[in-house]
């Protein structure tokens, strides 16, 4: 019975939580885990230098804990630009919406009203 809780709580790890990317090798991951569960990632392309992402944190980490069945990923742009390129992001903060390896919808800007409903309409489809 231990392992299945284990394994309960290893499935759940992420779950309403923002997963911060440093990686190629994490991105992949979360990526291919979350295309293979069908689930909604809703990407936050950040810099740690801009004012504007830093208001949109705690807003980002909310809509995280409201939605936990999607995955809220956070890139630092200067840190991966690669994925920043792949995905032509240009202004920070730029949330993208994927679901199965597509690009859905994005926000660029610092526009809570905006990201707040488009978070719920992709995690209701």
């Amino acid at each position: 019975m231990a392992a299945s809780a284990a394994t309960a709580t290893a499935a759940a790890v992420g779950a309403g939580e923002v997963i911060s990317v440093h990686t190629l090798e994490q991105w992949t991951m979360q990526i291919e885990e979350a295309n293979a569960a069908k689930k909604l990632v809703v990407i936050d392309f950040t810099a740690s230098w801009c004012g504007p992402c830093r208001i949109m944190a705690p807003i980002f980490a909310d809509l995280a804990k409201k939605f936990p069945a999607a995955v809220f990923l956070k890139v630092d742009v200067d840190e991966l630009k690669s994925i920043a390129e792949q995905f032509s992001v240009e202004a920070m903060p730029t949330f993208l919406f994927m679901k199965e390896g597509d690009v859905k919808d994005r926000v660029v800007g610092a526009i809570k009203e905006e990201l707040t409903n488009k978070v719920g309409l992709h995690a209701a489809q």
